[in-house]
C-alpha cells in the first residue's frame, strides 16, 4: 500500500509540474497535440457518450483556436469496452476519415471488481486492437486513462476498492501508449488529487463531481476535461495586455491586438482584438473550490501602469466585470474570470457553446444514435418487405441527407468564432459613480 501511494504521489507531483512548467511555453501552439486542420475522433463508453467532457474539450480547443479548421466527432457508446471499439473502428472512424483521435476506455472493462489478468488482458488486446487500426490509417491517437471513482464512503484518499483496478488499467493504457509511440494521458491521477483535497477537507465526505460516482457531471467532467488537456499539451494563453496610461501606449500585447489608446481624466480605454477566448463552463463552477482550473486553462492578463492610488472599474463593452486596486493593475490580474461572468467576451464564449452543443446533438441524436447504430426490424404486420441491401442504401441516403444539415450546423459554429474588437475602460471608481 505505501509503494502505491508512493507512486500515486509521485504521478500527482509529475502532473502539477506539467502544469506550471507548460505555463512558460503557452503560447507555443506546436507543442499542443491538436492541429490546425484536424478531424477529432473521440471514442470511448458512456461516459464519453454523455457529450460533457468532449464537448468541453471542443469549446476549450475550438475557443483557443478559433481560426483553426478542426473538426469533431463523438463516438462513444454506453456500456462499451475496448474489445468494442476495436470491433466498431472501421464503422464509427473512417467515415470521417479522423487525422487525431482520443481513445477513453477502461471503467467498464475492469468489470467493477478487483482486478484480475483474464480482464485485463481483454482490455490489452482491444486497446493494441484500436492502435493497430489506427497507425494503418495514419491516425495520431492520445491514449486516455479512465477517471476514477468518485464515491461517498468515508476515507482520507480515493483510492481504494474499484480504483485500485482502475489505477492497474491505467497502467495499461502507459503500456499502449509507449507501445506504439501514442500520446500517453493520465485523468485518473489528477482527478484523484482534487478528489481527496476534499477528502481531507473534513471528517466527513460530500461527493464533489456531481452525477454519480461513474458518471460524473458537469464538475467532474470539468475536470476531466482539463486534465485531459493538460495531458494534449493545451496552451492556457488567451491574451495579455500591458499598457502605460501615462504615456498612453501598450508597453506589451501576447496574442492580441490593441489600438486606440486614449485617456479622459483618470480613465484609460482602448480597443482589444484577442487571437482567442477564455473558457469554462459555468454550471461546473463548484469544482473551482478544489481546482483553480479557471484560471489555470485561462491566461487572460490585463496590466495598466500609471495609475493614481486609489479603486479602479474594469468594463468590457458597456458591462463593469470587476474591480481592482491600482496595485493590483501594475502587478497585473487576471480577466479570465470576470470576462466569462458578464460582457461582450462572454457573450461571445456562450454562443459558441450554444452552437457547438446543437453540432453534437444533432451528431449524436440524428446520425450516429439515430441511423448509423439504428437497428431496423420491420414488423411482418406492416406488410412492407425490404431486403438488408435495401435498407442499408436508404441508411445511407439518409445519411449523407443528415450530413448536410450537420454541415451548416458546423459553419454555425465557425460563425460564432469569429472574433471582434471589444473596449476595455478602466475607471477611478469615484469617477465611474459620478458618470
Amino acid at each position: 500500500m505505501l509503494c502505491r501511494t508512493i507512486a500515486a504521489n509521485l504521478f500527482v507531483l509529475c502532473w502539477t509540474l506539467h502544469v506550471f512548467v507548460n505555463s512558460d511555453s503557452d503560447a507555443i501552439a506546436a507543442d499542443f497535440f491538436f492541429h490546425d486542420g484536424d478531424r477529432i475522433v473521440m471514442m470511448g463508453d458512456s461516459i464519453t457518450e454523455q457529450h460533457l467532457y468532449s464537448n468541453y474539450v471542443e469549446m476549450w480547443v475550438t475557443t483557443r483556436f478559433p481560426k483553426w479548421n478542426l473538426t469533431f466527432r463523438n463516438v462513444g457508446i454506453g456500456g462499451d469496452r475496448s474489445t468494442g471499439g476495436n470491433a466498431r473502428f472501421k464503422r464509427d472512424t473512417m467515415s470521417f476519415q479522423p487525422t487525431a483521435m482520443t481513445v477513453d476506455f477502461g471503467m467498464n472493462d475492469g468489470s467493477y471488481k478487483p482486478f484480475d489478468e483474464p480482464g485485463f488482458t481483454a482490455y490489452m488486446g482491444g486497446l493494441q486492437g484500436i492502435a493497430d487500426q489506427a497507425k494503418a490509417a495514419g491516425v495520431r491517437v492520445a491514449w486516455c486513462t479512465p477517471q476514477p471513482l468518485d464515491g461517498d464512503e468515508a476515507g482520507p484518499t480515493a483510492l481504494t476498492g474499484y480504483n485500485l483496478t482502475l489505477e492497474k488499467y491505467s497502467e495499461g493504457v502507459k503500456t499502449i501508449s509507449e507501445k506504439n509511440s501514442g500520446l500517453f494521458v493520465d485523468q485518473f491521477h489528477p482527478y484523484l488529487m482534487v478528489v481527496d483535497k476534499a477528502r481531507a477537507s473534513g471528517p466527513k465526505y460530500n461527493r464533489i463531481t456531481a452525477g454519480d460516482a461513474v458518471h460524473p457531471g458537469p464538475p467532474g467532467q470539468a475536470l476531466m476535461a482539463y486534465s485531459i488537456l493538460q495531458g494534449l499539451g493545451f496552451p492556457s494563453l488567451v491574451a495579455t495586455v500591458s499598457i502605460d496610461a501615462t504615456d498612453l501606449k501598450a508597453v506589451k500585447t501576447e496574442n492580441c491586438k490593441v489600438t486606440n489608446v486614449v485617456k479622459q481624466g483618470e480613465s484609460v480605454s482602448f480597443e482589444q482584438l484577442d487571437e482567442s477566448l477564455p473558457f469554462f463552463p459555468e454550471d461546473a463552477a463548484p469544482i473551482l473550490k478544489w481546482s483553480p482550473i479557471l484560471e489555470e486553462a485561462n491566461n487572460y492578463g490585463l496590466a495598466i501602469g500609471g495609475l493614481k492610488p486609489g479603486q479602479y472599474e474594469v468594463r468590457l463593452g458597456d458591462r463593469v466585470v470587476a474591480h481592482y486596486s491600482a496595485d493590483q493593475l501594475k502587478k497585473g490580474v487576471n480577466l479570465a474570470g470576470p470576462a466569462l461572468a458578464a460582457g461582450p467576451v462572454a457573450e461571445q464564449v456562450k454562443a459558441v457553446r450554444v452552437a457547438i452543443e446543437a453540432k453534437n446533438r444533432f451528431h449524436h441524436d440524428q446520425i450516429y444514435r439515430g441511423l448509423v447504430l439504428l437497428a431496423v426490424n420491420i414488423p411482418e404486420f406492416l406488410g412492407i418487405t425490404m431486403t438488408p441491401a435495401e435498407i442499408e442504401s436508404k441508411r445511407q441516403a439518409a445519411i449523407v441527407e443528415r450530413t448536410e444539415i450537420l454541415s451548416a450546423l458546423e459553419a454555425a459554429v465557425r460563425t460564432s468564432l469569429a472574433l471582434v474588437p471589444h473596449t476595455v475602460t478602466i475607471s477611478p471608481v469615484n469617477s465611474a459613480e459620478k458618470n
